[in-house]
């Protein structure tokens, strides 16, 4: 099943599946704007076959990793929130995502889950038993 049939069970889903790559370039806007073109290459941040979530492991931001990020992403309230993926195009927009779970997205992997305004976010990496997830939020 795919999560957004999983999730109109739960919450209002819009499928808005060609604006991956607008959501990737806007969290790079919002998370990595402190980083010089130079440190984003470094960290293989927006490359091909590179993470936006590199931004984490090699800690370059502040953020909450494991289950304190879990548990930030749980007591987090959501309101709506986008969710895309690192390397699809496909994304949706959950316009009231507090009824969301962990494990609505327990057999998702490079997957980002971000408040409209920017202003929290919540990663999910492939590299489960090493990298993630995280959590952070943006300074304004």
């Amino acid at each position: 099943m795919k999560i957004s049939e999983r999730l109109m069970k739960k919450m209002s889903v819009l499928e808005i599946p060609i604006w991956g790559g607008y959501l990737r370039s806007q969290w790079e806007t919002h998370f990595a704007s402190h980083l010089s073109e130079q440190d984003k290459e470094n960290i293989f941040l927006n490359d091909e076959g590179g993470y936006l979530w590199h931004l984490f492991s090699y800690k370059r931001k502040d953020h909450l990793e494991r289950d304190e990020a879990t548990t930030a992403f749980i007591q987090q309230t959501k309101g709506p929130c986008f969710l895309f993926y690192q390397h699809s195009n496909y994304a949706l927009k959950l316009e009231n995502a507090d009824n969301l779970t962990i494990q609505d997205l327990h057999d998702e992997s490079d997957i980002y889950i971000v408040s409209v305004d920017f202003s929290w976010t919540y990663v999910l990496t492939h590299e489960k038993d090493w990298h993630g997830p995280y959590f952070s939020r943006r300074i304004i």
